[in-house]
């Protein structure tokens, strides 16, 4: 039987660094050593992430190669350190195949943050990306100490909206014109989680929801 593991350094910013996993998906924070299979799992990826990535003057082979990978790590290691991101890289079976990050962290009052993922279409339609998502929310709502997260997806991503729905998460409304995507404003359906919305876990809700689908 699969097992659920998430191992985290108490002394550090609470909830991170971690290591989450589930059967044959691991999640952990981006590595140094992974700059080359970034790389490369993105370029192959163009025509799949491009639509939904911010609009950016520079090419994308130059945005994605390892030298850019380094400088992305340390931008993001850094703010996870402050406690204001939570970068995963997403493996499955040892390999690469993809990233989930809450963003934007707020504690507080609101201890909130904004969830974003992508995946290797080489993977997609196997479970992994809405099961690496649900061990993320569980970990935000847990040992993170969040109580919402939000997930803003542009009305033509139907497979991003279908996975957070599956997932627990509800539809709160259009966000007009709101992020500078693919070369245009793009509207967003903003989506929200709560941590009381499933008692039983994210996680919990993934499996009632994926029955006959285990990961492979």
């Amino acid at each position: 039987m699969a097992d659920f593991r998430a191992v985290t350094d108490p002394a550090a910013h609470p909830g991170w660094p971690a290591r989450l996993a589930w059967g044959p998906v691991e999640l952990h924070p981006l590595r140094r050593r992974d700059a080359v299979e970034w790389s490369r799992i993105r370029l192959a990826n163009e025509s799949w992430l491009r639509p939904w990535e911010p609009t950016s003057t520079v090419a994308w082979h130059a945005r994605h190669s390892p030298a850019a990978y380094r400088a992305m790590r340390r931008v993001v290691a850094r703010r996870a350190r402050l406690g204001t991101s939570l970068p995963f890289a997403v493996r499955v079976d040892g390999r690469l195949a993809g990233q989930v990050t809450v963003d934007n962290i707020v504690r507080g009052a609101l201890r909130a943050g904004y969830l974003g993922y992508w995946i290797d279409r080489s993977v997609a339609g196997r479970g992994i990306a809405s099961l690496a998502v649900a061990l993320v929310c569980d970990h935000a709502f847990g040992p993170v100490g969040l109580h919402r997260l939000q997930a803003d997806i542009r009305p033509e991503n139907l497979p991003s909206q279908r996975l957070v729905e599956r997932l627990g998460f509800e539809r709160e409304g259009l966000l007009r014109r709101y992020l500078d995507i693919d070369g245009d404003w793009r509207d967003h359906l903003a989506f929200s989680l709560l941590a009381e919305d499933l008692p039983r876990g994210v996680l919990g809700r993934w499996q009632q929801m994926s029955p006959a689908r285990p990961v492979d």
